[in-house]
């Protein structure tokens, strides 16, 4: 408390020097990431709020940060003694923080932000609500950056070459899919800022960000050459000659403004305003800046059919690691003190032993009883639960596998569920067969099929805070884009669904104190078939694990989603019994039985 006092004296009497009456401190890194690496958690370091999603805002009288319904819980823990109040987001991904500033500062106010951590479109959406008041916006500003003494610095791990075998299409294929382009954009360079994009066009991946294997770098795709922007120390010898030879010229990450500077005095240069930093576009000549969605973002969101082969294989082995992980802890949490952290490491090591391993997608969400029901929580000694052999646990975890990248929630019980626990878990569960088995027409957007999800649950006016469904990558980020599931009607959740999308399914329901429920399996888009009336497309789901029976209300369930549900565990049976050895097929067939 008196450390977070200091900080916030330290960093007010910076704003006052700089002219300025309040300071936004966002979650993101130059590259719009969602995860950041060690040095650009700044605002984790700032208010010692840790979730992935925030904003801080620091005015001279009051230290705010505002995050969604997923992190409440969290920030209302994490941020009990603290100086920095907790403001609740009503609406997820909206700037309320800005409406809070417009009804606290003054007309003719300065609000500092630091112009490489934000978008360009995002400054302009700030710009137009602040101009009413005459409250200016200053984006150069660099507060933290001096009172931050022990900052990490920028990784420097080794980039690797993702083989080709696992990657199905060369790197000199995907860079001439994105020149494809061109002529349409009218374009000469097209820039690309996202590091999941980079390490997907490339074929090429780091572990700079945790859990996610992509490296820090800034990629300009030209029809003649390409220049990354990266450490030069992160690649090897070879890589360098492979690289050069595909037409990839290596220069310094931080040479990326002044060559933007240079090059675009006589070259057109594209870049998506939605994910490009306003000091990085700042670089670019206004005459020669066309605006355009980054091209790979779609492209990679397609997977083609050697990704969808080794998405198949990824889910063969984590439903193994996953059958021995549940084997282990039916049994140990009936005569040892498991805590949740120690679950997470079992799983890790589990999914270690299969091959092609590379690590988690995500710090594994172990949440027991009363902790699962907060959505993103991260079990730490010593402040973790012991299971015992009662009540429900929540595991939510995936990996990351040269072949491919996973991720599954199961909800189960340990004790003879109660008729609300059942109720509660049936209703999530029918959300989640909605969704697995629905057809749907081409044009089909995320936010119509969100509704599915949610329709058993709001039978009984319930609901989540959260959306039901991410993309997610090949080998890559476990939350990618462009689809979503959610209710909102703009954004991902309004691109149209297409053959080759990887999503998850995870609707869910939780009640706080008590126990949280998520049901989550990875589909893949496929299409079904075309009438007079159209093509019409469905989802094949991907991950290959039993979903528990115990909880359910059979009762509430219909005839056609208890076909589904034993059509699944019969297709997980035959699909993972081949790689079980003899116990471990006997366990797999009880849970996999006919309801």
């Amino acid at each position: 408390m008196e450390e977070k006092k200091a900080l916030l004296k330290e960093v007010r009497s910076k704003m006052k020097k700089q002219g300025l009456d309040a300071l936004i401190i966002p979650s993101s890194d130059p590259h719009q990431s969602e995860y950041t690496a060690s040095h650009w958690q700044t605002r984790s370091w700032v208010s010692g709020f840790t979730g992935s999603a925030g904003t801080v805002v620091i005015t001279m009288k009051h230290a705010g940060l505002w995050t969604d319904s997923r992190y409440f819980i969290q920030a209302e823990e994490e941020l009990r003694d603290s100086p920095f109040v907790f403001h609740k987001l009503q609406v997820p991904h909206t700037p309320e923080h800005l409406s809070w500033l417009l009804g606290s500062l003054k007309k003719g106010a300065t609000i500092g932000i630091d112009g490489n951590m934000f978008s360009v479109n995002q400054v302009l959406s700030m710009e137009r609500l602040l101009k009413p008041n005459n409250i200016k916006l200053k984006t150069s500003v660099k507060v933290i950056d001096t009172c931050w003494k022990d900052r990490p610095a920028l990784p420097t791990a080794p980039i690797f070459e993702l083989k080709l075998k696992f990657a199905g299409q060369s790197r000199e294929d995907k860079l001439s899919q994105i020149c494809d382009t061109f002529s349409m954009r009218k374009t000469d360079y097209c820039l690309v800022s996202t590091l999941d994009d980079i390490a997907w066009t490339l074929n090429l991946r780091g572990s700079d960000v945790d859990c996610n294997p992509v490296f820090i770098a800034f990629l300009l795709v030209g029809a003649t050459k390409s220049y990354l922007f990266v450490d030069p120390s992160k690649i090897s010898k070879s890589l360098y000659k492979k690289l050069v030879a595909d037409r990839v010229i290596i220069k310094k990450y931080e040479d990326i403004v002044d060559f933007l500077k240079t090059a675009s005095k006589k070259s057109r240069i594209m870049y998506d305003p939605a994910v490009t930093s306003l000091t990085i576009s700042k670089a670019i000549h206004k005459s020669n800046t066309v605006h355009g969605d980054t091209p790979s973002t779609y492209l990679k969101a397609i997977k083609n059919k050697t990704e969808i082969k080794g998405i198949r294989s990824a889910m063969v082995k984590d439903g193994v690691a996953l059958t021995r992980l549940y084997m282990w802890l039916e049994k140990e949490v009936h005569t040892k003190k498991i805590d949740e952290v120690e679950v997470a490491e079992k799983l890790a090591s589990f999914r270690a032993e299969q091959t092609e391993y590379y690590g988690e997608s995500f710090g594994a969400i172990v949440g027991y009883k009363g902790n699962g029901a907060i959505v993103h929580y991260g079990a730490k000694r010593p402040t973790c639960a012991t299971l015992k052999p009662n009540g429900v646990l929540l595991l939510d975890s995936g990996g990351q596998y040269h072949c491919g990248t996973t991720d599954i929630t199961r909800t189960t019980t340990f004790s003879k569920p109660s008729r609300a626990l059942k109720q509660d878990y049936t209703a999530v569960l029918k959300g989640h067969i909605a969704v697995a088995n629905c057809v749907f027409a081409k044009g089909t957007r995320g936010h119509q099929l969100d509704l599915l999800a949610r329709k058993a649950l709001w039978a009984l006016h319930k609901n989540y805070g959260h959306g039901t469904g991410h993309g997610v990558g090949h080998f890559l980020n476990v939350h990618e884009g462009p689809q979503s599931i959610s209710p909102a009607a703009k954004g991902k959740a309004a691109l149209p669904f297409a053959p080759g999308m990887f999503t998850s399914n995870e609707p869910g329901f939780y009640r706080e104190g008590e126990y949280g429920i998520r049901i989550e399996n990875l589909v893949l888009t496929i299409e079904l078939g075309s009438s007079e009336y159209g093509t019409f497309y469905g989802f094949e789901t991907m991950t290959m694990f039993p979903i528990d029976t115990e909880m359910i209300s059979y009762k509430m369930l219909t005839k056609e989603e208890v076909d589904w549900l034993n059509s699944y565990h019969k297709t997980v049976y035959k699909t993972l019994a081949p790689a079980l050895n003899t116990k471990e097929k006997k366990w797999m067939k009880d849970k996999c039985k006919s309801i």
